[in-house]
């Protein structure tokens, strides 16, 4: 085992593409990232506790939980968020929920235009958030919402960069958009260390939430919300 240096673990299930890391303040010990159907149950806990064992740490060593928190499906995000709290509440570890998008975000290259990131909503809709750079970060410039692709490609009228979960079908879509500039798939992938890296971030400024009361954010066709 590699002791007992302080480890965070992050978890995403926030669609069918769920991921996992182990980090601590020098390195990524492993990040995980598999399409998962309807299997989020069965699969989810195996996989971190798999995570925890070929990265040789102890349990002990991990210090703080990342939880995705949405929007994403109403499902995959309960079956996450339990687990994240079942461990933080049982153990007595920090939890620290970040809104799926967010982690999206952070890891678009840094430019002047505006930034769309997408995620898929379930029936063919797709959630959205658009951030502007903020002293060279992304922050967020608007409410959630979810729309079909149609109407988010009326939607965009400047410039923007556009990333996220899309199928051929979108991305051909968004692609006749002459302001819309696409992501590449491998820019399109949330990465669950990226998702650790966050939250790293807001443990060490003491940024926690309440295991019990921390919730999903959940967003419905046409009605945008504001957290």
């Amino acid at each position: 085992m590699r002791g007992v240096s302080a480890t965070i673990l992050a978890i995403d299930t926030s669609t069918h593409s769920i991921g996992i890391a182990l980090m601590d303040s020098n390195q990524v010990y492993c990040e995980h990232s598999w399409q998962s159907p309807d299997y989020h149950t069965v699969e989810l806990a195996p996989m971190v506790s798999q995570a925890i064992r070929r990265s040789q740490i102890t349990q002990e060593s991990i210090a703080a939980i990342a939880i995705a928190i949405g929007p994403g499906s109403f499902t995959g995000l309960r079956i996450g968020l339990a687990l994240a709290k079942g461990m933080a509440l049982a153990k007595h570890i920090p939890l620290i929920g970040v809104p799926t998008l967010d982690i999206l975000a952070a890891s678009q290259p840094k430019q002047e235009q505006r930034l769309l990131c997408l995620l898929r909503a379930g029936r063919g809709r797709l959630a959205m958030r658009q951030y502007l750079l903020n002293d060279q970060d992304w922050s967020a410039a608007g409410d959630y919402e979810i729309h079909t692709a149609p109407e988010i490609v009326q939607h965009i009228q400047a410039s923007t960069w556009v990333c996220g979960e899309l199928n051929p079908e979108e991305r051909a879509l968004l692609a006749n958009n002459p302001l819309v500039k696409l992501a590449s798939p491998l820019q399109c992938v949330r990465r669950p260390a990226q998702l650790a890296e966050l939250g790293w971030k807001r443990w060490q400024k003491g940024e926690l939430d309440d295991a019990r009361s921390l919730s999903p954010i959940y967003i419905h066709y046409n009605e945008p919300i504001s957290i």
